[in-house]
């Protein structure tokens, strides 16, 4: 397990979270602006429904007519633009975001699998965590010392046969 990779896959995910969280925002104000318009709308056709209405019991029925059409038009816009606010998010920064969050998530758990099993090694073989960092310095002592008494026994044989 490395802590750069760790770190690297963490920042990955902060980034694509904000990412991700910024576009649904976007989307989501958009949406509630076309919302809040569309009942705008809608709140006016009401009102000319209720002015045809009053037409109706007042007057002649051209007047009426006029009132009834603009209030079915103002229906029909609003709930045009209510349905174009509530469409989902469709777009290619979501889904890269999305696909970024995902790997950054598989790789840190893939970090953490690998973090499990060496904690998991060393709990279960203590000595199999503990002997390379003891084996390689005696193994070098070792042979640092082997080669010191062969020096000194090359020395001696040789210092020994002049005589």
């Amino acid at each position: 397990m490395n802590s750069e990779n760790v770190v690297k896959h963490l920042r990955a995910l902060w980034r694509t979270d904000r990412i991700i969280a910024e576009i649904r925002m976007r989307h989501m104000l958009v949406g509630l602006g076309m919302r809040a318009f569309a009942a705008l709308i809608a709140a006016f056709g009401l009102l000319m429904l209720e002015l045809s209405a009053y037409f109706a019991l007042v007057q002649v029925w051209s007047a009426i007519s006029a009132a009834a059409i603009l209030g079915v038009v103002n229906f029909v816009i609003a709930a045009v633009l209510f349905v174009i606010g509530g469409r989902p998010p469709a777009g290619r920064e979501l889904e890269l975001a999305t696909e970024i969050h995902g790997s950054s998530v598989e790789a840190l758990q893939i970090e953490a699998r690998a973090l499990q099993s060496q904690f998991t090694g060393m709990v279960h073989h203590p000595l199999n965590s503990a002997l390379p960092v003891v084996l390689v310095p005696l193994i070098t002592m070792i042979i640092k010392s082997l080669k010191k008494s062969r020096a000194h026994a090359s020395e001696a044989k040789a210092a020994a046969e002049p005589q």
